[in-house]
């Protein structure tokens, strides 16, 4: 059966085959521990569904929502950043409500994007940042995930080298997957280039709350004149383990916002009224369960980083996300991440996300989710830790297994 032209673009889904086979772990009775998914385990706060509760047993709040959110939902957003970024916005005309960022960024690559444009987008980085716009009909220039010189250099390059002129630039720190994270002097030098070539910068910002050191992450758009070209993407997802409530948010140039409201507009009512409640409750309520939930997510990865080293797999501890971005063991690297993805899901009963599927520059590479608690988190490490005691002699006839150091 042949695919239709924009499904064509898309290629096969990776993480579907090691979901495939996680089921069927399950299904023949496996405990599978499944890290693989960016999936929030953690409750939603209390005072966040209570609002919901109360909001939902009011008929009125059942209809149609707005599509651009609820003004008291846009104003405790723009609140948000005023505390937390020092940034101040309109929230009419800087503030739209989104059905989650991914939704965000699809939609805003169907607002701004004419078949052909040149979008720059980090690889790895998180799918929607390519697919969305591939979908749209734009050419992906892969950049450098980490923010360093190379990165720069890979910008002057593909405004060099593009036709035509790249439309956008796509950033995420702390960074989904590779949980990099970006300092304010990195925002400016972007802002002063995007500035100078007269290219957007679209910026998601959904891990800025989950964070290790004492430095919260800042945003793009404290850079003085980044809102000239700027629209950053929140979540309340992670922040408050909402994942499935489906509540995001795009800030900042009103071009940028109006195109993107405007799209929705033909696309969708807005979230659920008592949702949208609820997310305003939870934007404008204490920080106390935010921190809380940062702790956690710390402790979580002190374990993995702890628990995985003494299993003779060792990996670098990320400053912020709920991701750790581990480098596959050196004897089991020549078989790429998915095939290690597989081998880890069928010997040690553990689900990984591969790094291929957030782009081939990750393939050496694969994503731990600190989506369990840590009793499971440190089962998984003796698991793996049997797995490696034994791949020698087990798999030497199943899988070329490199040279032991």
């Amino acid at each position: 059966m042949e695919e239709f032209h924009k499904t064509k673009r898309l290629p096969p889904y990776v993480f579907e085959q090691v979901n495939r086979l996680k089921a069927k772990a399950r299904a023949a009775g496996a405990d599978i521990i499944d890290l693989g998914m960016g999936n929030p385990d953690l409750p939603t706060p209390k005072h966040i569904v209570e609002k919901l509760t109360e909001v939902v047993q009011d008929p009125r709040s059942h209809r149609y929502s707005a599509s651009k959110g609820i003004n008291g939902l846009r104003k405790a957003q723009a609140g948000y950043y005023a505390r937390r970024f020092g940034v101040k916005l309109n929230p009419d005309t800087q503030v739209v409500a989104t059905l989650g960022s991914k939704e965000g960024f699809a939609n805003m690559a169907q607002a701004i994007t004419a078949p052909g444009d040149v979008v720059l987008s980090p690889n790895p980085s998180y799918p929607i940042h390519t697919f969305g716009f591939l979908m749209a009909g734009a050419a992906i220039r892969s950049i450098p995930a980490e923010p360093g010189p190379e990165f720069f250099h890979a910008l002057e390059r593909a405004v060099i080298h593009s036709v035509p002129k790249p439309l956008a630039i796509i950033l995420c720190y702390p960074a989904n997957p590779t949980a990099y994270c970006a300092d304010l002097d990195f925002y400016k030098d972007v802002v002063a280039f995007a500035r100078k070539h007269e290219i957007f910068i679209l910026s998601d910002l959904a891990y800025s709350e989950i964070y290790f050191g004492d430095t919260p992450p800042p945003s793009v758009l404290q850079v003085p004149g980044a809102i000239d070209v700027t629209a950053e993407f929140t979540s309340l997802s992670k922040t408050f383990s909402m994942p499935g409530w489906r509540m995001g948010f795009a800030v900042g140039n009103e071009r940028l916002i109006a195109a993107l409201t405007r799209v929705k507009s033909y696309l969708d009512y807005g979230a659920f009224t008592p949702i949208q409640v609820a997310a305003t409750a939870a934007l404008n309520g204490s920080d106390e369960c935010v921190a809380e939930t940062r702790a956690i997510y710390k402790k979580r990865r002190d374990v993995v980083i702890e628990s995985f080293a003494r299993a003779g797999w060792s990996m670098p501890a990320p400053e912020a996300s709920m991701f750790i971005w581990a480098p596959i063991p050196e004897k089991f690297k020549a078989l790429g991440s998915l095939e290690f993805s597989k081998l880890l899901l069928e010997k040690a009963e553990v689900a990984v996300a591969p790094g291929i599927g957030f782009g081939e520059y990750g393939d050496d590479f694969v994503r731990i989710g600190l989506v369990e608690n840590e009793q499971r988190l440190r089962q998984a490490a003796r698991n793996v830790r049997r797995f490696l005691e034994t791949a020698e002699t087990t798999l030497h006839n199943q899988v070329p297994l490199g040279a032991s150091r």
